[in-house]
């Protein structure tokens, strides 16, 4: 219980309470982006999303929670064209790669690839290669 309301008081205001928020956001907003490339979070993405959550920070339990809530938050704001959309996305993350050149080193391509074995639609595992396509040259371009 304690958990929960500590892990809600921080998603309220993470950006005062989080140490380093802004790297967090950036990395939910590349998660999004790859997980956004059909119309639903399936059970096999969210299972990735969180095992990759704990890799990026080295099982941190509530951090790696708030990582996750923040990629359904920008998902849900996608799906239901509540001020943010795909292509604003995209480029709020060239344009925050070009401004802070380390978020580059954030953009892991092996461990995004993983979320194609969890698309059965050749059409949208065809989309998702080329957002993987578009963050594979943005990391190669800043690094």
């Amino acid at each position: 219980m304690y958990k929960r309301l500590r892990r809600k008081v921080k998603k309220i205001f993470r950006e005062l309470l989080l140490y380093h928020y802004s790297s967090l956001e950036y990395r939910a907003k590349v998660l999004t982006l790859v997980v956004a490339t059909n119309e639903e979070i399936s059970k096999c993405e969210l299972e990735l999303l969180r095992k990759i959550a704990c890799e990026i920070y080295n099982n941190d339990e509530e951090r790696s929670e708030i990582l996750v809530e923040t990629v359904k938050e920008y998902f849900d704001k996608i799906i239901t064209n509540n001020g943010l959309d795909f292509e604003h996305l995209v480029f709020q993350v060239e344009q925050e790669t070009r401004e802070v050149k380390r978020f580059a080193e954030k953009i892991d391509i092996e461990a995004l690839t993983k979320f194609q074995e969890c698309i059965d639609n050749e059409e949208d595992k065809i989309y998702q290669q080329r957002v993987l396509s578009f963050l594979a040259d943005l990391k190669e371009r800043y690094e």
